[in-house]
């Protein structure tokens, strides 16, 4: 396997808004009025103190059982979750967000809460399917000395921050897609253009580019047995929010 930093990438100029508008996709009028919909039942959902009380009760616990999932010890005995990690967000729609940390136990924790990670607000955890993280640490036995080397001249930020580039290139996941604009409209990004500390250190370990992309599409693509939300594997972790939301509070 050859990594090209080009694969999947948006072609679209950095900056340039989108420019669908609300008549030009025939499936616009449907969209919307499925948006008006999801505004009818969350009020109901919040249509008095008690409900409001209840579903915020509801929605928390659902949180904190997925932290638990993406951080704690599993009952097959594999220890927490820790230090440096690239992970990835799954829907419906497919690979939606890639992020990084040099802290899983601070990033991971607050993912699915979205108090400081804006991925919870855009995108409520009881949407997602799947979310990989990948321990990128376990893969430097696999690549040569000198980019073992290079790894440990840049350290664990700028590395995941590598890793995370390369990985958003490969797969293009939609909301690294698209920034927000000042005018309420959303603006393509040219991934495959940045000139970003993660963009511009992925020249100097592209093996380890190369293997945690295989390591990511083994994780993405692995088959947790029914009855599981979460799984171990030497590169990483799958946990299934979906499954967890559909248990039995």
């Amino acid at each position: 396997m050859t990594f090209d930093p080009d694969a999947g990438a948006a072609t679209a100029d950095e900056g340039r808004p989108s420019t669908a508008g609300p008549d030009s996709n025939p499936a616009e009028h449907g969209v919307e009025e499925l948006y008006l919909a999801w505004q009818e039942r969350l009020r109901a959902l919040t249509a008095d103190a008690s409900l409001l009380a209840r579903w915020q009760e509801h929605r928390y616990r659902f949180a904190h059982r997925v932290r638990v999932a993406l951080l704690g010890a599993t009952a097959a005995g594999s220890g927490g979750v820790v230090g440096p990690v690239v992970y990835g967000i799954y829907t419906a729609a497919g690979l939606c967000y890639v992020g990084q940390t040099a802290e899983a136990q601070r990033r991971l924790g607050d993912l699915p809460v979205g108090e400081r990670h804006h991925v919870g607000n855009t995108l409520p955890p009881e949407l997602w399917e799947r979310v990989v993280v990948l321990r990128w640490p376990a893969l430097l036995a696999t690549v040569p000395a000198a980019e073992r080397a290079a790894v440990q001249e840049m350290g664990d930020e700028v590395c995941g921050l590598t890793l995370e580039h390369a990985l958003q290139v490969a797969t293009a996941p939609l909301l690294n897609l698209r920034r927000r604009g000042r005018g309420g409209e959303w603006r393509v990004r040219n991934l495959a253009g940045s000139g970003s500390r993660g963009a511009v250190h992925a020249g100097i370990v592209p093996r380890l580019c190369e293997v945690a992309l295989a390591a990511w599409q083994d994780l993405a693509s692995a088959r947790i047995p029914d009855g599981d939300v979460v799984m171990d594997v030497p590169a990483g972790r799958i946990v299934l929010p979906s499954r967890i939301s559909r248990a039995a509070p």
